[in-house]
């Protein structure tokens, strides 16, 4: 029994969890990573020219299916991909993917008298929301973006307009948008110098965003505490934020990307930011990623810490998340909410072109998702992520996420107790570790020459596949879970197994 075979999000949950996690073992049994031979016959098959005369659609076919296919990874098919935060894709969501496929519609223009797509990507967002316990009243704004990357362009953006804003009117100036000016003459106007991102060991997309927007990856910067990069540190935070030549966003980390853990521990910290950015107008960004599905918990005792520090996100200006992670649906899908629907607007208005207006008369009630985001035409993406919701609820996508850390702790402890690794950060008890693990494990072997070669040797069995890292200028390799087809016994079995066998304790 399938995914798709769930019924609804009202079932009981333990029949739900029967269902959902039935599971036959699937393709990734021939190995999670291509073989040598399978990657040289592929690039060996690629064409060096384009020929004048094509081979027709079914050499083409057979061409992808025999030579191209076997050299892809199993990312998003296999259970033993750690390597990312990759995800998977639920049957119900391949299912509309396909869908999206052979009718192809640009979303981009609100036409309710063409095309349900609108409607269906605005009723999605809605959805999100729910899922993420997040108000409606408050949170049903945004878009779909192609992931995280162009997630955090859309929430540093509007920060940018908004924070400049606030300045300007400081000094009694009615500034101009800086979408429509400019950021040289808004920043002139107000008086401004500056603008700095602060953060806690923000991802590197932020950075890129800051690049992109002008704004610099340099002005980047992070406000930790001392011996802890993960928190912030609320004293530096206020001493940059006096700085009246800056305007300033806020970037929490939700939660980091090497470790999963979270920039802070809870409401009351929320409230200290929320706070601080009313007071010196600064504009509060969360880079929610994968983190910000922690909401998705409920507060048992095993779950009670993940869902204290994702309490407060609501009070936030802006949230990123990645929908081709832990929602489990395909590339490229990522989301954009934010808590003030007129700011996007006015940085990504289309320029007057009369062909991409909708029907006229009164104000659509669902804006045209041209005009709140980057593109002017592209996929519908927001199906997939419909039609998987739509498919498993609350409970199904609760059920999926807590499995994932259930493997996550388990995998965790067994490396604490284990002579040959250390789990990073490291930390003096195993409650504490667990307590804070989310659906990362950084793990590094406690002999140097085997540390300096672990992600190498893992990924080398073709079993499962972890990306090397650091932490603490120590070199680690990254087990990160986030694939809707985790089994628990299964998998904890093959990590703990291929683990043994690289550190040579295999029997």
């Amino acid at each position: 029994m399938e995914l798709n075979d769930v019924d609804n999000a009202s079932a009981d949950h333990g029949e739900l969890q029967q269902k959902l996690w039935r599971i036959a073992q699937g393709p990734w049994e021939s190995g999670v990573l291509p073989s040598p031979d399978d990657l040289a016959r592929a690039r060996n098959s690629l064409p060096s020219h384009l020929p004048e005369t094509g081979m027709g659609f079914e050499s083409a076919k057979n061409h992808i299916l025999s030579d191209i296919v076997p050299a892809f990874n199993g990312s998003s098919i296999c259970p033993n991909y750690y390597g990312f935060v990759t995800g998977g894709v639920t049957p119900a969501a391949l299912f509309a993917d396909n869908i999206v496929s052979v009718y192809d519609q640009n979303v981009q223009v609100h036409l309710p008298d063409h095309s349900i797509s609108t409607d269906v990507e605005s009723n999605a967002l809605g959805l999100l929301v729910d899922l993420l316990n997040l108000e409606r009243d408050s949170w049903h704004h945004g878009t779909f973006t192609t992931g995280a990357t162009a997630s955090n362009i859309l929430g540093l953006a509007c920060g940018r307009e908004h924070a400049l804003r606030v300045a300007a009117h400081k000094k009694g100036i009615t500034s101009d948008s800086v979408g429509e000016m400019g950021l040289f003459e808004v920043m002139h106007a107000a008086g401004l110098s500056g603008f700095q991102i602060l953060s806690t060991l923000p991802h590197s997309s932020l950075a890129k965003a800051a690049g992109i927007l002008g704004i610099g990856r340099a002005n980047v910067k992070n406000v930790c505490e001392d011996g802890n990069p993960l928190q912030f540190d609320l004293q530096k935070l206020e001493r940059e934020l006096k700085d009246s030549r800056k305007a300033t966003i806020i970037a929490v980390s939700c939660g980091e990307v090497n470790t999963g853990q979270f920039a802070t521990a809870g409401l009351d910290e929320m409230q200290a930011l929320r706070e601080l950015c009313d007071r010196y107008g600064a504009w509060l960004h969360v880079d929610g990623a994968f983190g910000i599905f922690g909401r998705l918990l409920e507060k048992t005792a095993e779950f009670a810490t993940i869902a204290k520090v994702c309490e407060g996100i609501e009070l936030a200006d802006s949230i990123t998340g990645d929908g081709h992670k832990l929602l489990n649906v395909p590339y490229d899908c990522g989301f954009f909410l934010c808590r003030h629907p007129g700011v996007a607007g006015n940085v990504f208005q289309n320029a007057n072109a009369a062909y991409l207006t909708g029907n006229g008369g009164d104000q659509p009630s669902i804006p045209s998702p041209l005009n709140i985001g980057i593109e002017n035409s592209r996929r519908f993406r927001a199906l997939p992520a419909y039609t998987s919701l739509v498919a498993y609820g609350k409970s199904g996508y609760r059920i999926m996420l807590e499995r994932q850390i259930r493997l996550a702790r388990r995998i965790a402890q067994w490396i604490f107790d284990h002579p040959s690794y250390n789990v990073l950060p490291e930390t003096r008890s195993i409650e504490e570790l667990l307590d804070r693990t989310f659906i990362v494990v950084l793990v590094s072997a406690k002999d140097e020459e085997l540390n300096n070669d672990l992600a190498a040797r893992i990924n080398k069995t073709s079993r499962m596949f972890v990306s090397g890292t650091s932490w603490g200028g120590r070199t680690a390799c990254r087990v990160a879970i986030s694939n809707w087809r985790v089994d628990e016994d299964r998998d904890f079995a093959l990590v703990t197994e291929v683990l043994d066998l690289v550190s040579g304790r295999a029997l």
